[in-house]
């Protein structure tokens, strides 16, 4: 089961800016394609065009080669879990679980335990969603997407609304999901972190452009625009003019080291916990170090850089494509 988008045109009335512009992308079967990007940039948008809860403009959405941009939602086999769980309240988990199934019995029962198990609220079936942490109905919410045996799985900001210190479990459990489901997975988010985490393919969208889209950490290192050089990462690429185009290195990729060749002062230390990011003013302008929490340098210390040519990405400066 494979997806595809070809040339998606989609915005809102009153809106001069589209809010997707000619987004064409393919996800094949067995792959979760992360879709990362600040507010705005059109990816819950493109979700709903997927699941049919919007319609594009133009363009066509493709499932295993068929056109299904004409079907109606229910058709469409996609199942869309949202910010918010939207979980019926006035049920059981037990009871949202089977509004998903196909069908009931004892074998639909069977069902509901099983993947109300895999992810972690089998001993919560009898409670209401109103009795559950923010984890756990998000689980519940995954766990009736995939008991409704959708084609697709679209997943808009699950961890949006949850506190850090659940974050990462119900993000693993996010990724465990591909043990169970075989269809595409296609997760929106505006956190980078949770993208690389979860994505076998990245994809950067940005004012309603598709940027960028490959292995997660390709895109990162290498990536092919200085939007997605800007956006990507805690702290952004550094960038400098550099022989009439703009040259792009990575923060955590600069060294300071005696031998450096780019001389500069500090003029701001950030500590993070693990790490700590110093600012660096040199005659190529600011350019900002990521070092080891026991590095000592200090502001208005004096600095030696270096630039390791490996990891520099080299932009246009006019059309902001790398190209090299």
């Amino acid at each position: 089961m494979s997806l595809s988008t070809r040339e998606l045109i989609a915005g809102y009335p009153r809106h001069a800016r589209a809010a997707l512009d000619r987004v064409s992308l393919e996800v094949a079967r067995g792959t979760t394609l992360a879709i990362v990007g600040p507010s705005g940039a059109g990816k819950t948008t493109l979700l709903r065009v997927i699941a049919g809860l919007l319609r594009a403009r133009s363009g066509d959405v493709r499932l295993d080669g068929a056109s299904i941009v004409d079907l109606p939602p229910q058709e469409r086999r996609a199942a869309l879990v949202f910010q918010d769980d939207a979980l019926f309240d006035n049920m059981t988990v037990r009871e949202n679980l089977r509004f998903a199934l196909r069908s009931n019995g004892a074998s639909g029962e069977a069902r509901v335990a099983e993947i109300a198990a895999a992810l972690h609220v089998g001993e919560r079936l009898d409670r209401r969603p109103r009795q559950l942490s923010g984890g756990e109905r998000q689980r519940a919410s995954i766990a009736r997407a995939l008991l409704s045996e959708p084609s697709l799985l679209l997943l808009d900001e699950p961890l949006a609304h949850l506190d850090p210190s659940l974050r990462r479990s119900v993000r693993d459990e996010i990724v465990g999901v591909r043990q169970r489901f075989a269809g595409p997975v296609l997760y929106v988010t505006h956190d980078h972190v949770d993208a690389m985490s979860v994505g076998d393919l990245l994809a950067v969208l940005i004012d309603g452009r598709l940027e960028d889209v490959g292995e997660p950490q390709r895109v990162y290192d290498a990536p092919r625009t200085l939007a997605v050089a800007r956006f990507l990462g805690e702290r952004p690429m550094n960038l400098f003019a550099d022989g009439g185009a703009l040259l792009g290195i990575r923060p955590e990729r600069v060294r300071l080291c005696a031998d450096g060749t780019v001389p500069g002062r500090v003029t701001r230390r950030e500590t993070t916990g693990a790490d700590i990011y110093l600012e660096v003013e040199t005659d190529r302008g600011t350019i900002v170090a990521r070092v080891p929490a026991a590095d000592r340098t200090q502001p208005g210390e004096n600095a030696m850089l270096d630039l390791p040519a490996q990891w520099c990405r080299r932009f246009d400066s006019e059309t902001g494509v790398a190209v090299a």
